[in-house]
């Protein structure tokens, strides 16, 4: 076992504690419950063997003030919680008793102390429990069991719940270690959508105006799209960075919302620009959508534009949003020969970032995901996504359209 740092070694004060004392609030009620709890079951034992006396009383009622020192100096309090109980047993007869300042001093020393240290705490109890008990006559064989048999039970429990505290502290490092891994992994997923859908468009941006540099009108509306698209793709990296900066400083101004279903109509006409005529069909009655659900419908609809993009060669895409009662479904198809979001197992078996994170992004709603080549040619992307009628509720309360 472990030693325990002092809070004067750590500088770290327990909570609680009055500015310029070594103890808390905590300790004071410890010490003055259990010397109460011990100068009470002293009057009564003396009562029995024939009448206490005042030193003895005033002993046991002091011999609590060590246990103000139980968390920084456990090894010095225990010397004088013993050093004070000999004094009470020596004082006045009161037979063979284990009382609550003991309980709670070799508590302390097992939560706080090295193994070596506890088994001389509880050989030092034993015996100086046992020697002024009998007032250095030849003890009773029941004094010679109980104080080594409370002594250990007392130990034990320390021990037990050290142990217990500790595995506790562990699991919560490994569930926030386990946290700050998943966090990371949505980053990652977050800015491989960003930087394959924008980039990608910038390129073809890029390439068209150089292929059209005779064509001043084509070029300007190239390059105008090329600048919105950077322009976003830096915005969006920002909010990432901004997350993993949170807390560091408070932010000057609000981050802009993320994008959601809403925004579909900006994707298809960055995916016009970029060289790829797309659609955009809407079927059932548009509604709000929780933020998460929307961003999940837009994040997939822009990874399959950009591989259709990459992929499938001259060709035409299709975007399809329906709304129904209980779920709202996303169908990206195009109709290219060039192997579609797979690129020809390409992106499947190089790692496929891309559709990974569609289906982790579908899978965190409880939703499917299905991607392949569509019987009609080309290839297709179907997510189907759960809808509560309270996340519609809640989606519509927050978008203002029902009173709350």
């Amino acid at each position: 076992m472990t030693g325990h740092p002092d809070a004067a070694q750590t500088g770290a004060a327990p909570s609680g504690r009055p500015d310029g004392l070594p103890w808390s609030q905590a300790d004071a009620l410890v010490v003055v419950t259990a010397s109460v709890l011990d100068a009470v079951g002293y009057l009564l034992f003396a009562a029995v063997d024939g009448g206490a006396n005042l030193p003895g009383f005033l002993l046991a009622l002091a011999s609590g003030l060590p246990l103000l020192l139980r968390r920084t100096r456990p090894l010095l309090m225990i010397t004088g919680v013993l050093l004070l109980q000999a004094g009470t047993n020596l004082a006045e007869p009161v037979g063979i008793h284990f009382g609550a300042v003991l309980t709670v001093a070799l508590y302390s020393v097992a939560r706080h102390c090295r193994l070596g240290e506890v088994a001389a705490a509880v050989l030092a109890t034993s015996a100086v429990t046992v020697v002024t008990q009998s007032h250095f006559k030849a003890p009773a064989w029941d004094a010679l069991v109980a104080a080594p048999a409370s002594s250990l039970l007392v130990v034990g429990a320390g021990l037990v719940f050290a142990r217990w505290q500790r595995e506790v502290a562990a699991n919560r490092r490994l569930l926030a270690d386990r946290a700050v891994a998943e966090e990371r992994r949505r980053i990652a997923r977050e800015l491989h959508d960003i930087v394959a859908h924008h980039i990608t468009t910038m390129q073809l941006m890029a390439g068209g105006a150089r292929a059209n540099l005779a064509n001043p009108e084509v070029v300007r509306d190239a390059l105008v799209t090329l600048e919105a698209s950077g322009r976003l793709a830096l915005r969006e990296m920002r909010q990432l960075l901004d997350v993993l900066r949170a807390g560091d400083e408070p932010d000057a101004s609000p981050s802009a919302p993320q994008p959601g279903a809403e925004d579909l109509g900006r994707l298809v006409d960055d995916s016009c620009h970029a060289g790829l005529p797309t659609e955009l069909t809407v079927h059932g009655t548009p509604r709000p959508l929780p933020p998460t659900l929307g961003l999940t419908v837009f994040r997939i609809v822009q990874e399959a534009l950009t591989n259709a993009r990459k992929y499938a060669g001259p060709a035409r895409a299709y975007v399809r949003l329906t709304y129904r009662q209980d779920v709202v479904v996303v169908s990206v198809r195009d109709d290219g020969a060039g192997g579609g979001a797979t690129g020809g197992g390409t992106a499947g078996e190089g790692g496929g970032h891309g559709l990974i994170g569609m289906r982790e992004r579908v899978a965190l709603h409880g939703g499917t995901l299905s991607t392949g080549p569509h019987p009609d040619g080309g290839f297709a992307v179907l997510a189907e996504l759960p809808l509560t009628p309270d996340e519609t509720a809640e989606a519509a309360v927050q978008h203002g359209e029902v009173p709350v």
